[in-house]
């Protein structure tokens, strides 16, 4: 598609009735001010990552809390806000500003709407390629999993969607919990002929065979490209172990750089590795490992419209990071010449829906793979009367509405969430649907608990989590926010030791007894117990308690008491 073909797509869009901010010709102008991304060099590769299973336009707001500690603080991705969009020159109330950062949400996300979905998706991708002969699309993973629809068929909506949308390689984290065997399924079947599993860091736990293959090359333009997988290093550690039997995982730093090296030792002129460690991690990786050119993040969701260049022993390394739910597309261009890359440019585009028409085939394929669910994803549970998301360090609304219900529906004093980073946004004043629910909610091992736990092991998993979550080498980070708290309040400070961030606990005004016993509820166990011990799945406790209230106000976020931040720009004033 080129660029004539797709502005008259667009104003048969705007003529056919579907939602544009503005007049057609307008509107094409908006596009293309947005998406005006010219080729560059010879080598292209296109990015995606966390997609978190969202095949429709979604609202989804940025973090105003992103905290870095030590030589991680106060650069990227530990910005937000006005910081954000200082440090990359981005106009403040413009449609760049709203698609990278939080502010006035509420207000941009009525006037610019959705962002998203693999149909519009489809639509840029296709014209990015127009002009990228032989660019390869690859996915940075968490795309199979985050949705109803994806729970039910086990990943096969997001497979398919994968494969229709042209991925050409993909690496791996929540992908793990649907269990090994139907990761391999869908490798070895579904996948073959089409798309590459790669992982350099998936190793049988027996023998230490890899899994997948660390690595694929493609020829783009006569240029022997490399891409190493990388896949999530904790995720028999963040998921049920149970679940990946099997295999086992890592950083595995070392065996990086060899494969690298056997990479460069096929010829390859271009090393890039496409990841799901977090953005911290591969700063650190870049910053070890020689010979690779670019590594393609994910993980932390964050959207970077500017790659890090990391300097090491063999060179620079750029970093980049693109984002989460189908909102933005990465787009990486090198020039190589005698063998290397000699210069690159680099956008991060974000998918405005109502600016890219929707794919038709793509579109037909969302439209029969949501049809044997739709009637369930779409019963309205109640009204929000205001903004529910999900993303930052701490609470948010929507983890708010969790947690209030865990404490009602088990009659707990105290609830526990997981610090999950996937979650749709909801405006306020609309329904909350099931499907809505699903979004947060929506893992295999979904049990809600009631477990008695004494104070002080209360303050241990906290202490737990902030270490996972604040340490200062990037290395023992192993994934996810703090875990969300209700009932109960208390202070942090990210700067201090692990056994001493977490202080001043209580419960309805009195401080909390290390050895007195509270309830405390919760979901989503790692353990093989608690598996056998089954449960009820968290999204119909979640259900029930909002078709009881029918409407809920917004929710007054339980947020922690930070301490020694001041200065930091990982939080918004």
């Amino acid at each position: 598609m080129n660029r004539r073909e797709f502005l008259q797509v667009l104003s048969a869009a705007g003529a056919a009735g579907l939602a544009l901010p503005l007049d057609p010709a307008r509107a094409e102008q908006a596009a293309e001010a947005i998406y005006d991304a010219p080729a560059f060099g010879n080598v292209s590769l296109l990015h995606i990552t966390d997609c978190h299973a969202q095949l429709r336009p979604i609202y989804f707001r940025e973090p105003n809390v992103n905290i870095g500690m030590g030589d991680m603080a106060n650069r990227p991705p530990h910005l937000v806000g006005e910081a954000f969009l200082k440090h990359f020159a981005i106009a403040p109330a413009t449609r760049l500003a709203h698609a990278f950062t939080f502010l006035d949400f509420e207000r941009y996300a009525a006037l610019y709407g959705k962002v998203g979905g693999f149909a519009h998706l489809a639509t840029l991708v296709k014209r990015l390629r127009a002009t990228r002969p032989g660019a390869l699309l690859l996915d940075g993973g968490d795309t199979w999993q985050g949705s109803g629809a994806a729970m039910w068929t086990q990943g096969q909506d997001m497979v398919e969607a994968a494969k229709l949308l042209g991925v050409d390689a993909m690496t791996l984290h929540w992908e793990c919990t649907y269990g090994q065997d139907r990761v391999k399924e869908i490798a070895d079947k579904d996948f073959a002929g089409h798309i590459d599993i790669v992982a350099q860091n998936i190793k049988t736990t027996d023998f230490g065979d890899p899994v997948f293959k660390p690595y694929v090359t493609r020829a783009i333009n006569g240029v022997k490209v490399a891409v190493i997988g990388q896949a999530f290093p904790y995720t028999p550690i963040a998921n049920p172990r149970y679940m990946v039997a099997d295999w086992s995982f890592g950083i595995q730093e070392d065996n990086m750089q060899k494969t690298v090296d056997a990479a460069r030792a096929e010829g390859a002129q271009v090393v890039v590795v496409l990841s799901h460690n977090g953005m911290d991690v591969d700063l650190k990786m870049a910053s070890r490992v020689r010979g690779i050119d670019a590594i393609l993040g994910g993980h932390t969701h964050d959207g970077i419209p500017t790659p890090s260049i990391v300097g090491n022993g063999g060179g620079k390394t750029l970093v980049t990071n693109a984002g989460s739910n189908g909102k933005f597309i990465g787009v990486l261009d090198f020039d190589v010449r005698d063998g290397h890359v000699a210069d690159f440019r680099y956008r991060l585009l974000p998918v405005f829906a109502n600016l890219l028409p929707a794919d038709a085939e793509m579109d037909a394929l969302i439209t029969r793979t949501r049809a044997p669910f739709e009637s369930r994803l779409t019963e309205k549970l109640a009204v929000s009367e205001g903004l529910l998301y999900r993303r930052g360090n701490f609470n948010g609304s929507f983890d708010q509405v969790i947690l209030d219900a865990l404490i009602a529906e088990k009659d707990a004093e105290i609830a526990f969430s997981p610090g999950f980073r996937w979650g749709t946004t909801i405006m306020p004043g609309e329904s909350i649907t099931m499907e809505n629910v699903l979004d947060q909610t929506a893992i295999t091992y979904p049990y809600v608990t009631l477990t008695p736990m004494k104070g002080s092991q209360i303050k241990q998993i906290l202490e737990d989590v902030g270490d996972n979550l604040f340490n200062a080498d990037p290395y023992y980070q192993q994934g996810g926010d703090m875990v969300r708290v209700g009932g109960m309040s208390y202070s942090c400070d990210p700067a201090a030791t692990i056994g001493n961030r977490i202080g001043d606990m209580s419960l309805n005004g009195k401080p909390i007894d290390a050895e007195k016993t509270y309830k405390v509820a919760g979901w989503a166990p790692v353990s093989e117990a608690a598996r056998d011990a089954g449960g009820e799945p968290i999204w119909a406790l979640v259900a029930r308690h909002l078709r009881a209230k029918k409407s809920i106000a917004a929710p007054k976020v339980n947020l922690p008491q930070l301490k020694n931040v001041q200065g930091n720009l990982g939080i918004a004033s």
